[in-house]
């Protein structure tokens, strides 16, 4: 389809995984990105190889001018914005901070695509610590940013049930889509100037602190249910770790024994007489935990070097009875 030469003029800025649907969904409903930003390549892997963001091959393969300045403060980056016109930028896990001579530099301004129902998690890691908080709703937010931290007023959101089996990396791909439709439904009225963004309450927000990798040590001393959502939350990263005779496993699958069952509540009247971290047991379902509250059954679990594998193997194989994790 022809562009109208009325047609807005979008921009869009991003990098990982999360914005390639928001961006492909603007270019199969046609909008007319006249640039796409998203941050420079960067060295990755074990080669420490350069590599391009996933947003960028997208960009790439519709033809759309990339553009991959180191910082957005210079006025080499505010002239090169302004020679584009644009009437829009969407920004979605961009990663690079935006000054207010950019946020001002569209007619209408710049949008975001976040990761939660705002004012709840602001920051950088909505997506996990929803998960890990036990939050029973999440969402996304069509947000008009202002140069504070998710605190401009929203234009639309949508809300969706965290699964009781939820990871951060399920949620994460479920976000993404559900951003992408949001944003195609909401941006005719952001653009036409129909639509008017709602202040947020301020009082109400909580913060989402960036992941950090020595909070992937699990603390046996919290609840079953703590450290279950924080595995599900740090999957697929930085994932959950423990101490296990002298090495460090990642865990990657593991659940709260079910109240009520007879075997359950002797294991758990066994933990109870047991230092938080002891293994009760194990089986061909997993290995049995004491925590500070209750019974966790570790499934799956990989040691440094090797592959994951089910819990059952690896205790089998090393015979963990009886031990102290952490």
């Amino acid at each position: 389809m022809d562009i109208s030469p009325q047609a807005p003029r979008i921009l869009f800025a991003g990098t990982p995984t999360f914005a390639v649907p928001a961006l492909s969904a603007l270019i199969a409903a046609d909008w007319n990105l006249v640039g796409v930003y998203t941050q420079p390549d960067r060295p990755a892997g074990r080669g420490r190889k350069t590599v391009s963001g996933p947003v960028k091959q997208v960009a790439l393969d519709a033809g759309i001018p990339v553009l991959q300045p180191p910082t957005l403060k210079s006025a080499e980056a505010l002239e090169q914005m302004q020679a584009l016109s644009p009437d829009l930028m969407v920004v979605a896990a961009y990663g690079l901070i935006l000054p207010a001579t950019i946020l001002a530099c569209p007619r209408l301004g710049c949008i975001n695509i976040h990761a939660s129902l705002l004012p709840r998690w602001r920051g950088a890691a909505p997506i996990q610590r929803a998960i890990a908080a036990g939050d029973e709703y999440t969402g996304i937010s069509i947000m008009h940013m202002e140069q504070g931290l998710d605190t401009g007023p929203i234009y639309a959101t949508q809300r969706t049930r965290i699964g009781p089996r939820e990871t951060g990396g399920s949620l994460h791909d479920r976000l993404a889509a559900i951003g992408a439709k949001l944003l195609l439904d909401s941006l005719p009225a952001i653009c036409d100037q129909s639509a008017t963004p709602q202040p947020q309450d301020h009082d109400a927000a909580t913060y989402a602190s960036k992941l950090d990798k020595r909070e992937a040590m699990i603390d046996w001393r919290h609840s079953a249910l703590e450290i279950d959502r924080q595995i599900r939350a740090f999957e697929p990263w930085p994932v959950a770790q423990t101490h296990c005779k002298g090495e460090t496993l990642r865990i990657w699958e593991a659940s709260p024994l079910a109240l009520g069952a007879r075997a359950v509540s002797e294991a758990t009247d066994e933990a109870d007489q047991t230092l938080p971290g002891t293994v009760l047991g194990s089986s061909s379902e997993g290995i049995e935990v004491a925590t500070g509250d209750g019974v966790l059954r570790i499934e799956c679990l990989q040691a440094p070097g090797k592959r994951p594998i089910s819990a059952a193997d690896y205790a089998r194989a090393h015979g963990v009875d009886g031990i102290l994790l952490g």
